[in-house]
């Protein structure tokens, strides 16, 4: 049975080494993920979304090389390998800033229906990383050209992580949220799919780099 599970975004700034300078908005975001997974237990399951269903083992390890700078990360500490999808390498950096055991990434297709992503919450188990970037429209800033639409999406998303509103979040649209660049639709309703009496915190919630980043902690009630 799932106990506790945590809500964070992946974009490679979460990593130091990627993003070095002072950036008092990306300090926030990146204290209130570490936060976050430091509530876990030791042995995680991670969900992110990918072009297609992916099971990534413990025994695994990547870089973000990719990403500019070699900074390895391991899923567990005899990870090896050197290739990682995005949502793998930041479920394996912040394990580690964690000190967390291990952690299994379990990536599911962006076209997954919210049913079929429900479906799956209800077969997990383990403490929970759910990993899923908001819009990437907000404002003049945003990597996607800026939509009206993206403030009011990001707001019911984090209203419905707040109050661990289940029904809120199978609810979105996954049209709307493809065409807002949403990359957290999919993972927020396999989360939707695990029943329980949820006690929610929102720990962040805003889009300080024109994309919707929320942090939240989910914990079963007595």
């Amino acid at each position: 049975m799932i106990t506790r599970a945590v809500v964070v975004p992946h974009p490679p700034l979460l990593v130091p080494r990627l993003s070095p300078g002072p950036e008092p908005e990306l300090t926030a975001l990146r204290d209130a993920c570490v936060a976050a997974v430091r509530r876990l237990g030791p042995v995680w399951t991670a969900v992110g979304v990918h072009e297609k269903d992916q099971v990534i083992a413990p025994g695994s390890a990547g870089t973000f090389r990719g990403y500019g700078v070699d900074e390895r990360v391991r899923l567990s500490a005899s990870g090896t390998g050197s290739g990682l999808p995005l949502p793998a390498l930041v479920a394996g950096w912040l394990r580690e800033q964690a000190g967390a055991e291990s952690v299994e990434v379990r990536l599911v297709a962006a076209t997954t229906p919210p049913a079929e992503c429900a479906r799956l919450g209800k077969e997990l188990t383990g403490d929970l990383l759910i990993l899923g970037d908001g819009s990437n429209r907000h404002g003049p800033r945003a990597p996607g050209s800026e939509d009206e639409r993206a403030p009011a999406f990001d707001d019911a998303v984090a209203k419905a992580l707040a109050n661990a509103d289940t029904e809120a979040l199978l609810a979105l649209d996954p049209a709307l949220a493809d065409a807002l660049g949403a990359r957290g639709r999919v993972p927020w309703q396999v989360l939707a799919g695990v029943a329980g009496d949820w006690r929610a915190e929102l720990l962040y919630s805003a889009a300080p780099f024109g994309v919707g980043y929320h942090v939240a902690v989910w914990e079963r009630g007595c």
